[in-house]
């Protein structure tokens, strides 16, 4: 069973994505979206406390960044696992995270 996601503000106004980011936690966390989604201009999303990373989970992180584009936010994504990054080359889609509106930052 996976470990449900979790989606908090720091007090540096940075937010933090924590628990495994799969098919068996992305639909009811993204279900939830209003409850969480930040209205802030620039959203800078820690990814460092991310244990598992599959394919629903970086199609959840495509489709927030689409989300906050159309509302004229930019989204930084912050300690990138590497699940994730492998996950983002193999998928040719790594630019999307690299554009002008957002960015891929850490190791």
């Amino acid at each position: 069973m996976s470990e449900s996601l979790a989606f908090e503000r720091r007090r540096n106004g940075d937010y933090c994505l924590s628990g495994e980011l799969d098919r068996d936690t992305v639909p009811q966390f993204w279900s939830r979206r209003s409850e969480w989604l930040p209205t802030e201009s620039r959203i800078a999303l820690d990814l460092s406390s991310v244990k598992r990373v599959d394919s629903a989970g970086m199609a959840m992180l495509l489709h927030l960044q689409q989300q906050l584009k159309l509302n004229q936010q930019t989204l930084a994504l912050l300690n990138i696992p590497s699940q994730l990054k492998v996950l983002l080359q193999l998928s040719n889609v790594e630019c999307l995270f690299t554009d002008d509106t957002s960015s891929v930052h850490g190791e």
